[in-house]
């Protein structure tokens, strides 16, 4: 009789901890502006409101400082991140070299499915000129889509991040009147650029992209 290979138990996963929960509910009230830039977080009020112990608020914290949300101050708590004028410039400078470079790679790698998917996002953007709030949320959508193609997840994974960061910023490129007109010029020269394979178009269009976004949000 053959030997039968020894059963190997399969580790169970196990629920998600709850200071992951609390991190996810603390980044929805930040982004929601619930929380305002700048504000002082209360950690015993939250705790009572929340049914919650300070560890697992306290770790929560910490992974929303990692991701720039929140500042934690030395004996004075945490505080919701706020955004300076510099802030913005130097975020700015950071995705118009990672975006710049995914426009360029997207150019030449993209394959008729994913063309279509970002003409389709495009003709979404177009619809939304009218609602900034719809605008915003088409426009991130687009830009995500462009680094998928790009395939660097990485940089995808860096643009997330500022791109997060990027929205307790009081300073708003398309806040500027006539932004998101100007902005859907260039996203139209873009994709022209994108239509063509042209990489080097690509690149050149998308950095000014940013940079006339840094202008506006100055």
């Amino acid at each position: 009789m053959a030997a039968t290979e020894p059963l190997v138990a399969t580790p169970r996963l196990q629920p998600r901890a709850l200071y992951q929960d609390v991190a996810e509910r603390l980044r929805h009230e930040i982004l929601a502006r619930q929380l305002e830039p700048g504000s002082w977080i209360d950690e015993q009020k939250l705790c009572g409101a929340w049914g919650i112990s300070r560890t697992p608020l306290r770790e929560a914290l910490k992974v929303l400082e990692s991701e720039g949300l929140v500042t934690l101050k030395v004996r004075r708590g945490a505080y919701v991140t706020e955004m300076s004028s510099d802030d913005v410039a130097q975020a700015y400078h950071v995705l118009g070299l990672l975006e710049s470079d995914a426009a360029a790679a997207a150019a030449v790698r993209a394959d008729e499915h994913q063309r279509r998917r970002l003409e389709a996002l495009h003709g979404r953007l177009e619809a939304a000129v009218d609602d900034r709030d719809a605008f915003f949320a088409v426009n991130e959508e687009f830009h995500h889509a462009l680094l998928e193609v790009a395939g660097n997840r990485w940089a995808a994974q860096v643009v997330a991040d500022l791109r997060k960061v990027m929205k307790l910023s009081r300073h708003h490129s398309l806040f500027k009147q006539g932004r998101l007109e100007e902005s859907l010029q260039e996203h139209r020269a873009l994709m022209r650029a994108i239509a063509r394979r042209d990489a080097d178009a690509a690149r050149r269009l998308m950095q000014a992209h940013f940079d006339h976004g840094v202008e506006a949000a100055a």
